[in-house]
Formats: C-alpha cells, sequence, structure tokens
C-alpha cells in the first residue's frame, strides 16, 4: 500500500489547525507547522495568518543552515497585504539569518551576518515609518530594530567586512 497522497484539510478545521501551528512552534518542531500552514493555505490561500506563520516556521529552521529555506521564506512577502508586514516580516527574516551565520563561527560569518542585520535593520525602519500601522506594529518593528543593534554590540565579531571598513573610513 503506497498510497502516499496529500489529503485536503476542511475547511472548518483552520481554527484548530492555526492552534496547533502556534503549539508546534513552541514546542520548537517547526516541520510540523510549516506543514499544517501549508495546509491551511491550500483551503484558503491568502490566509494573513497561516502565510505569516508559514514564513515564521522556515525561518525558524535557518539554524540547520538549508540555502532554500530563506529562499522559501521570502517568497512568502509579496502575498502580505499589508505594506507594514512586508517591511516587518522581511526585517526578521534578515534578522534570523543574520543570527544563523553568527551560530556557524565560520571565517566570514560575522561579516555577512552584519550585513544582514543591516538588511533587518532597513527593513525595520520602512516598518516604523509605513503609513498602514497601528502604534502597537511600530513598537513591534522598533523592539526588533533594537534587538539587532544590541545583537551587533555583543558581538565583535559582527563587524563590516575589511574592504567596506576601509571604504567608510573606518581603519
Amino acid at each position: 500500500m503506497d498510497n502516499f497522497e496529500i489529503k485536503p484539510l476542511l475547511a472548518d478545521a483552520v481554527p484548530a489547525a492555526l492552534a496547533k501551528v502556534e503549539h508546534y512552534r513552541l514546542l520548537n518542531e517547526p516541520e510540523e507547522a510549516e506543514s499544517i500552514c501549508i495546509d491551511i493555505l491550500e483551503v484558503d490561500p491568502e490566509h494573513q495568518k497561516a502565510l505569516i506563520n508559514l514564513l515564521l516556521a522556515r525561518t525558524d529552521q535557518f539554524k540547520e543552515g538549508s540555502p532554500s529555506l530563506l529562499k522559501q521564506a521570502r517568497e512568502v512577502l509579496p502575498r502580505l497585504r499589508r505594506e507594514f508586514d512586508r517591511a516587518y516580516f522581511g526585517g526578521l527574516i534578515c534578522e534570523r539569518q543574520a543570527k544563523a551565520l553568527l551560530g556557524r563561527r565560520g571565517t566570514r560569518s560575522g561579516f555577512i551576518a552584519y550585513e544582514w542585520f543591516q538588511y533587518a535593520l532597513e527593513q525595520y525602519q520602512l516598518a516604523i515609518d509605513c503609513g498602514d500601522t497601528r502604534p502597537t506594529d511600530v513598537g513591534d518593528a522598533t523592539l526588533r530594530w533594537n534587538a539587532c543593534v544590541r545583537m551587533i554590540e555583543r558581538h565583535p565579531h559582527c563587524v563590516p567586512a575589511p574592504e567596506e571598513r576601509a571604504e567608510l573610513g573606518l581603519e
């Protein structure tokens, strides 16, 4: 019996499935959360909470180092309706990529992580400046901005690459 077909989720099961997504993310089982999000999106392709959770579940896996996950997470951004969400979650993708690189401790990982933090800060600034935000949204973007700045400060090897430092007159 090799009938391994995907079974469709019933529309009335979506709310409970969303709760399971959050549960599996809390249990550090992002692959399971990602799978459930895909099932929800088969029922409702524009479900914003499922799209955001899909993006988050994929970024939860960045530490494992699969380059395709970065691309897959970024592919979700254009599907988000709000300009704020596209900027904020774009920043979150960059921030999580930077943190994953810091954890790898390769010869250039600090330089590359620094660049990713810069991209994150640019996206968070876009989110802060966004016209369609609620005050709490701006607070979230500000908190993420501050977390990135503190991460850069805490990691002495998270600096611009030497050639960039020379261009900026830092050497």
